[in-house]
């Protein structure tokens, strides 16, 4: 799938350790009103450093969280809204060996709210918040961007967002989501049975993603912040030799299967990052468009009247559909589905982008040749990344396995071999 430091907002991801306490927000609280109403109270310097904190940056532990943490998370969407109460539900933890995982911390509650446009707000809350060992990284100020600046004109089945927090050089993340469990949604992966039809509605979706911010004039304006892959933290992130380079490099040493299919597919490490920079250079000339950037089928979830959506917005980018399409195409669908259908599904894709109004739709021709050529993300970005331990064996080398056999069907090194080289970062 992504990196292993790129999580997804699946909420079903990880073991879970209840925490359930009532938390009275009215004045002060006692200073053992937390997630934990038995422990003891902080001594003085204690409570005063705890007190500094929550001032600067968003709590990752929910032992530590307060009302006054979530009322300034909602207020950065609902100004006149404030949390008066709260019970934790649960909080889920990073671990290592499950199906699914995300390294963002997760805490689901249950909220009290006054103030206007309360009654709109689900009471029911997931909160992504950060894991304060990794840093600042990149995705955190990008996917709250999302949530916050463009969750609300984007016309595709997304998580309701409560509110959004960056706050920069604090490593200090939280997104309040709704908890779609609620609405009895499966959270797909690479084992999961998605047919045709189902990747025919993500397709649409991507279309209409697509469709509304083709070759905007707004990338020049007010979305000048939406960073293409070509230049920004993201990119620096996913090409300086000494960042993800390096983690791939490292994990294709320590891992056999990642080496065989490497060698097997006649390539090296040195030689599929060449191609990876090839192609976003070679991409950045083709039409653009907002991206959602990390469209692997583990990124989606499936409704029960058969719609779809889309999770995890982390790498959302300005650059060229089929980095969108051709990573869940190969991800969604299994080798001998995706050799079956893949052209009329590239057909059925741009035929929604032709009935959206795009009169420069890639022709038959350049969407099968870019297809083609988009192969390469998937195989070095989306998956030599992760480490087995992050979504357990299974979904770990069956992605490796969908993306690298894609990656030899497809020809996809003789179809970058035209590119020129993209040289040194």
């Amino acid at each position: 799938m992504t990196p292993a430091w790129i999580d997804s907002e699946n909420p079903q991801a990880l073991p879970i350790s209840a925490a359930c306490s009532m938390h009275s927000c009215d004045g002060p609280p006692p200073e053992p009103c937390l997630a934990n109403p038995g422990a003891a109270a902080p001594k003085p310097h204690e409570q005063n450093r705890r007190k500094s904190n929550l001032a600067s940056t968003f709590p990752h532990d929910p032992s530590e969280l307060r009302c006054a943490d979530l009322t300034r998370l909602v207020r950065s969407l609902h100004p006149q809204v404030e949390v008066v109460d709260f019970k934790v539900v649960e909080n889920k933890t990073f671990a290592a060996g499950t199906d699914d995982v995300s390294t963002a911390g997760r805490i689901s509650a249950d909220v009290e709210l006054r103030g206007d446009g309360a009654d709109s707000i689900a009471r029911r809350w997931m909160i992504k918040v950060c894991r304060p060992d990794l840093g600042d990284i990149p995705l955190y100020e990008n996917e709250v961007a999302f949530y916050t600046r463009l969750r609300s004109e984007v016309d595709v089945e997304v998580p309701v967002c409560f509110g959004g927090l960056y706050e920069p050089d604090k490593t200090g993340f939280a997104i309040a989501l709704e908890d779609l469990r609620l609405r009895d949604v499966h959270f797909a992966n690479v084992k999961s049975e998605v047919t045709i039809d189902q990747i025919r509605s993500l397709l649409r979706s991507l279309a209409a993603l697509h469709a509304r911010y083709w070759e905007s004039p707004r990338f020049e304006t007010d979305l000048a912040w939406v960073q293409p892959h070509t230049s920004g933290a993201l990119y620096t992130m996913f090409n300086h030799p000494d960042a993800v380079p390096a983690s791939i490099a490292k994990h294709v040493e320590m891992y056999q299967f990642k080496t065989e299919l490497v060698e097997a597919a006649g390539q090296t490490v040195d030689g599929l990052y060449h191609e990876f920079r090839k192609l976003q250079k070679h991409q950045a000339n083709l039409p653009q468009t907002l991206c959602h950037g990390d469209s692997h089928i583990g990124n989606a979830y499936l409704l029960p009247d058969g719609g779809t959506g889309l999770l995890d917005w982390q790498l959302m980018a300005r650059g060229y559909c089929l980095h969108d399409v051709t990573y869940l195409m190969m991800t969604g669908l299994s080798v001998a589905t995706r050799r079956r259908h893949q052209k009329e599904l590239l057909d059925f894709y741009r035929a929604q982008l032709v009935e959206r109004g795009i009169e420069d739709a890639p022709s038959p021709d350049e969407l099968w040749l870019e297809y083609r050529r988009a192969a390469i993300w998937g195989v070095y970005i989306g998956w030599l990344t992760t480490e087995t331990m992050n979504y357990g064996w299974d979904i770990c080398v069956n992605n490796h396995i969908r993306l690298f056999t894609a990656y030899q069907d497809l020809e996809c090194s003789e179809a970058l071999a035209d590119l020129p080289d993209a040289g040194s970062f």
